[in-house]
């Protein structure tokens, strides 16, 4: 699938961050997925040498993809000498991959110094991680400069580099755009397309409740397909990944996993 167009199914290890790595790949295997971003935050944290190659091994053997590295490294002050664990973690999981966060409180109509800052140490991470082959793409999430697929766009066109992309996810922060419907999300996807990474896949409504995905059969389907006409890159395959469940209950896994397979189709 790699450098084509197209969607391939799969999991945040967050999703399941109660669970241990061997059953995250057992969970993701079952319900039919083709790849898992493993989280920096419990499963493979960074430097951890074991747990990476745990779960590169566990993926491999299950038959799946280690789509990314959902690290949390921000680009802020102290981006740059939080780096080297992070690539060095992706390296060991072999995710050329590496999603990374904008710093919070600087948003779209910030101050061009501000903006100029997150650009900056932008830079000289993807520098970086280029230099380990591999290629960063930002959270799209409220309260940075990646709340709008405007400005997202506009940051990473800033830095002018091939190894940085962004995420989309729906912008459950604005309850404007969420209200202008699958049109919103398409529009969105259309402006992202030769810039897009992964999806985030999750349905919350604007007061954060989790709810099974299929109650977001009024705009999936429309966002799936935006992005699965973008683009492709040679250096990754894009997925649509399950992050969140209704209840926090693993078991609800099958059904959203399910869901998403059938729309994909």
């Amino acid at each position: 699938m790699s450098g084509s167009t197209g969607l391939a199914p799969g999991l945040c290890s967050v999703t399941l961050r109660q669970l241990g790595i061997a059953e995250v790949v057992d969970r993701a295997a079952a319900a039919g997925l083709a790849g898992i971003e493993w989280g920096a935050d419990v499963h493979v944290p960074p430097g951890d040498e074991a747990a990476a190659a745990s779960a590169a091994r566990l993926t491999a053997d299950a038959g799946l993809r280690v789509a990314s590295y959902g690290s949390y490294l921000f680009a802020d002050e102290n981006g740059p000498s939080a780096a080297g664990p992070v690539f060095d973690s992706a390296g060991a999981l072999g995710a050329g991959l590496v999603r990374i966060w904008c710093p919070f409180a600087v948003e779209p109509g910030c101050g061009a110094p501000e903006r100029a800052a997150v650009a900056d140490v932008l830079a000289v991470l993807a520098a970086a991680a280029a230099s380990q082959g591999i290629t960063l793409y930002l959270e799209f999430h409220a309260a940075t400069l990646t709340a709008t697929a405007t400005s997202a766009l506009a940051l990473v066109e800033e830095v002018g580099v091939e190894n940085l992309l962004t995420a989309w996810q729906p912008p459950y922060w604005d309850p404007v755009a969420l209200g202008r419907g699958p049109a919103s999300d398409v529009a969105d996807l259309a402006l992202l397309a030769p810039r897009l990474a992964h999806l985030h896949v999750y349905e919350w409504s604007t007061d954060l409740e989790r709810h099974p995905l299929a109650a977001g059969e009024g705009h999936w389907p429309a966002a799936l397909a935006a992005a699965s006409a973008a683009p492709g890159r040679p250096e990754f395959d894009r997925f649509a990944l399950l992050e969140f469940v209704a209840g926090d209950d693993p078991d609800a896994l099958a059904a959203d996993a399910a869901t998403l397979r059938r729309w994909l189709a």
